[in-house]
């Protein structure tokens, strides 16, 4: 009877697994602490290169299972760090780092989102509100996200990882070692060489050392765009993220975002294709005129421009992509560096939460093993891409593009491609889809909703029309 017995076994493992892959448990963890310090492991077991949101993240994650971790970071900068505006899905994956909502807020580095309003050039507006009946059974959806202030998320997650003892070395990674698919070691710019059981890439949109390294194709969104933004002293902030939308004259949108990021501060932000602002930069305009002349366009705006915080506004550079190939044997590409989502989709900040969380569990269940699960990378590559690709897809094509924008009118423009997105990320949440046919079926879907947009963005710029005049509206 032994091997009926563990044939059934092994079958019932096989197909769970289809579906689900298992999370540890305390005592999983607490068996893998003893291993990992066991005599003849590495002395480091996960190299972590970067130290932004998804580096610190899969730092934390992993330094609580146990494992020892060095974060490569090049000298900190306390500057300030874009994406404030966080979606519905962030929340619960901040909670796990151990900041929920109600101490975010408590601290004062928080408001509450509660809606996005979006303003046309017209002086139209319209109101996005999740519906009422998602906070009901069996839904139980928590109907309000947060706008942070990161800079001061930043230093807290810092605290974390100071408190589990993790190590950190201020330098650059200038070379890597790789044979085959697996990573040997790294080197940094002061000459050391690093070598780890596994790596996390984080190095971020400019770097991707390791999609970079291995040449991996890569898919790009839209054009290279601008943002400019600044901070401003205010009164009584709204809990809402406010988008303002326009085109400048050209086609292609261009749009300013107002986030109340703590009860006395909003900051305000300009995004604009890269090659507007690099002709009126040829032209001699300071990149603070240009910033507060599309403030200026904009009447409540405008007269809080005197309150802002510094007189020269920050500055950032991007071009929305994705890595088509993200993981190796013993390494895996987390947050910017496998993907750069466009801040208007208020996604950037999950993307980097989940990739980290994802990422710190596939290293966890390896074990004292020194390759990462074949399967495991597969999935998370087919995860982590097709959502990246359904994000910027949609916002390209639904918002940012013309076709269908005019087509359909702005409004229904901005409908029809929230409500998916809400969906999906909410479908992501609740479902976790780590399990081969669960993947498989979740990435079917967000690519079916790809396909409807370039089938609707070609037939929109083969058959033109003018745009529909529908400029306010209640989306719930």
């Amino acid at each position: 009877m032994r091997p009926s017995y563990t044939l059934g076994w092994s079958c019932r493992s096989f197909f769970r697994s289809l579906y689900f892959q298992p999370q540890l448990g305390d005592h999983a963890v607490r068996q893998k602490s003893q291993f990992l310090r066991a005599p003849g492991v590495s002395a480091i077991d996960v190299a972590i290169l970067g130290g932004g949101l998804a580096g610190t993240a899969a730092s934390i994650h992993l330094a609580r299972a146990g494992f020892r971790v060095l974060c490569i970071e090049p000298t900190p900068v306390n500057g300030v760090l874009v994406g404030e505006s966080l979606d519905w899905s962030a929340p619960p994956l901040l909670a796990e780092l151990g900041f929920p909502m109600h101490r975010l807020i408590d601290e004062g580095i928080a408001t509450y989102k509660k809606h996005v309003i979006v303003t046309f050039g017209d002086g139209g507006a319209c109101e996005y509100i999740p519906g009422c009946w998602l906070a009901q059974k069996p839904w139980n959806v928590e109907l309000r996200t947060l706008h942070i202030d990161r800079a001061a998320l930043r230093d807290r997650l810092r605290a974390v990882v100071s408190s589990l003892d993790i190590a950190i070395l201020e330098d650059r990674v200038v070379a890597i070692e790789r044979h085959s698919g697996r990573i040997i070691s790294v080197t940094t710019a002061s000459g050391q060489t690093i070598g780890a059981r596994f790596y996390l890439d984080a190095s971020g949109v400019s770097a991707s050392l390791m999609p970079r390294r291995i040449r991996a194709s890569t898919r790009n969104y839209g054009p290279q765009k601008v943002a400019l933004w600044n901070y401003f002293t205010v009164s009584n902030p709204p809990e809402g993220t406010t988008i303002h939308t326009g085109n400048g004259g050209r086609r292609y949108m261009e749009w300013i975002w107002e986030i109340p990021i703590n009860p006395n501060t909003i900051g305000v932000g300009y995004v604009a294709p890269a090659d507007a602002i690099k002709a009126r930069r040829q032209q001699g305009e300071p990149i603070d005129r240009i910033y507060a002349e599309a403030l200026a366009r904009i009447p409540r705006l405008a007269t809080i421009l005197p309150n802002v915080h510094r007189p020269v506004p920050h500055a950032a550079t991007w071009r929305c992509r994705v890595h088509e190939r993200i993981t190796g044997e013993n390494w895996i590409a987390i947050g910017e560096s496998a993907s750069m989502i466009d801040p208007m989709t208020s996604n950037g900040v999950t993307a980097a939460l989940r990739h980290a969380q994802e990422a710190a569990r596939i290293v966890i269940s390896a074990g004292r093993r020194t390759r990462l699960s074949r399967l495991a990378r597969m999935l998370y590559t087919r995860r982590a891409v097709a959502m990246a690709r359904f994000f910027n897809c949609g916002i390209e094509r639904i918002v940012y593009d013309w076709p269908i924008r005019e087509r359909i009118g702005t409004f229904f423009a901005g409908r029809v491609y929230t409500v998916p997105a809400w969906l999906f990320n909410l479908l992501y949440t609740r479902t976790q889809p780590r399990g081969l046919v669960a993947t498989m079926l979740f990435c079917a879907a967000l690519a079916t909703f790809r396909s409807i947009a370039d089938v609707a963005d070609w037939l929109c710029r083969r058959f033109p029309r003018p745009a529909v005049t529908c400029s306010t509206g209640n989306a719930s």
